[in-house]
């Protein structure tokens, strides 16, 4: 068994009891990296010197006992949208191309001082507006299980550099699914914790009131060992929680005994897959075996999930992307007349098409004569949707639904139809709307191979409930290693 084979737990206990160096599980998700990116394209960045430099202080530390955490010295990537001191941070976008920020993100930072090594930063939909890891200016992503198809978005390149185990683990963000999604589709655990839970600061915006930064992991341990250690209240972050338990591996339990279960029937309604529809009834099953109770109930409002989403999240991302506008830092047009010209021709030529598309929708509704049309109407949605979760969680612990209506498309096919492509999102951003945490973990696969990804959504500040119900149904389920992290010489 590889070194990269280990999940992040199992890796960190191995290096504590001195049966592996530090360099050495660096080295080795340097040489996976080097072996694998050229075909999968997950990463934007790698920084050989400096994590190989970073693993010999941490080796230092762990030996004068300094440092004692469970991912001490272990290998770990982060998105492109969290800033990194002096490290290159684009965003997937020609505009942040040469972009390296004077400070590091809070959850970075927090990882960091947890004893993890940044080997570098990872792929991801412009300013995270996708749901494939297409929109990237450096290429896309692929998927491992199968390279044809694509990883999912915005975070498609976190869950692919996990999945093919060139990483122990990886941050994410997610503003309407973006963790849990390309988590579905890369067969690999992702968690979006409750808004507030982890600090912003540091996360490059999309839209402020719905992003959130998590972990994707290998599996529900490592990804609670993860969330334990980035999870902080943050004075830099004015949204920043303060919570007293914080302990979220003593969740990890294979008890649900008791525990009510509801599974909203709009979220297998028509649109999802036969497979995806089997796999989760499954899932409902070894849950119901395990002595929780399952009941199928209407959540209602989900048809206006997906509009109210993109009406809010397009408006606020018009306010966040004004900054970029190639005066103080960012792409500047080469040739240009006068300031305004300047200013039109950066932002034409640093933003790509999915950016610019979001932007004049976002402008459109916030204009005068449709604000109150679409706006404050999509607001008002959204706190029905909080009302309906509310309902929901007044009966049930946990809600069971699809991580993905389908399984990973083939590249190419969702960019033909944005509409389309904002439709398969309907499984993911009501969570984000209602500021509740949610888990993707694998829950089967299809006809062709591919993963499924089973979605477990709680009331907010119930990541415990979360991590206990997701664990206890990995327990009735073997781990299944992505076929090119075992042999990437090999086409799928």
């Amino acid at each position: 068994m590889s070194i990269m084979s280990l999940s992040a737990i199992e890796l960190g206990k191995k290096i504590r009891e001195r049966e592996i160096g530090v360099a050495e599980a660096v080295g080795e998700a340097l040489a996976a990296i080097k072996a694998k990116d050229k075909a999968l394209g997950s990463f934007v960045t790698v920084d050989r010197e400096g994590a190989m430099e970073r693993a010999g202080e941490v080796q230092r530390q762990i030996d004068m006992g300094e440092l004692t955490g469970p991912l001490a010295g272990v290998p770990m990537a982060v998105k492109d949208n969290l800033c990194t001191r002096g490290m290159r941070t684009t965003c997937g976008s020609r505009m942040l191309s040469d972009f390296k920020p004077v400070y590091t993100a809070e959850a970075v930072r927090n990882l960091e001082r947890a004893g993890a090594i940044l080997l570098g930063k990872t792929n991801m939909d412009e300013f995270a507006m996708g749901s494939t890891t297409e929109t990237s200016a450096y290429g896309a992503t692929k998927n491992p299980w199968d390279l044809s198809r694509v990883p999912g978005g915005s975070s498609g390149g976190s869950c692919a550099a996990v999945a093919a185990e060139e990483c122990s683990f990886a941050l994410g963000s997610d503003t309407g699914g973006s963790i849990r999604q390309p988590a579905a589709f890369c067969g690999v655990t992702g968690l979006k914790p409750t808004y507030g839970t982890v600090s912003r600061y540091g996360l490059v915006a999309y839209a402020s009131s719905l992003d959130a930064v998590g972990p994707v992991a290998r599996n529900v341990a490592d990804c609670a060992a993860v969330l334990e250690a980035i999870a902080s209240h943050d004075k830099k972050d004015s949204t920043s929680v303060r919570r007293e338990d914080c302990c979220f591996t003593e969740a990890l339990r294979d008890d649900v005994k008791g525990m009510c279960i509801g599974i909203p029937r709009d979220y297998l309604a028509a649109g999802v897959d036969e497979a995806v529809r089997v796999a989760v009834f499954d899932a409902a099953g070894a849950l119901e075996k395990k002595g929780a109770h399952i009941e199928e109930f209407d959540l209602g409002l989900t048809e206006y999930a997906v509009p109210a989403y993109y009406v809010i999240a397009c408006a606020e991302a018009g306010s966040n992307l004004a900054r970029f506008d190639g005066v103080r830092y960012g792409h500047r047009a080469k040739e240009y007349d006068g300031f305004h010209d300047m200013y039109k021709k950066s932002r034409a030529e640093g933003f790509g098409a999915e950016v610019k598309r979001r932007i004049l929708l976002g402008s459109f509704v916030l204009s005068s004569g449709y604000y109150d049309a679409y706006y404050l109407k999509a607001l008002r949605a959204r706190t029905l949707i909080r009302q309906a979760f509310d309902r929901a969680f007044a009966r049930y612990d946990v809600l069971l639904a699809p991580g993905a209506p389908s399984t990973a498309p083939r590249l190419g096919e969702a960019l033909k139809d944005p509409v389309q492509m904002y439709q398969g999102d309907v499984c993911t951003v009501a969570v984000n709307l209602a500021g509740l945490p949610a888990l993707s973990l694998p829950c089967g696969r299809d006809e062709n191979g591919l993963p499924i990804g089973l979605q477990l959504i709680a009331d907010c500040f119930e990541e415990k409930k979360l991590i206990r119900t997701a664990y206890a149904f990995e327990q009735t389920r073997d781990y299944e290693r992505c076929p090119f992290a075992v042999h990437p010489e090999r086409r799928t």
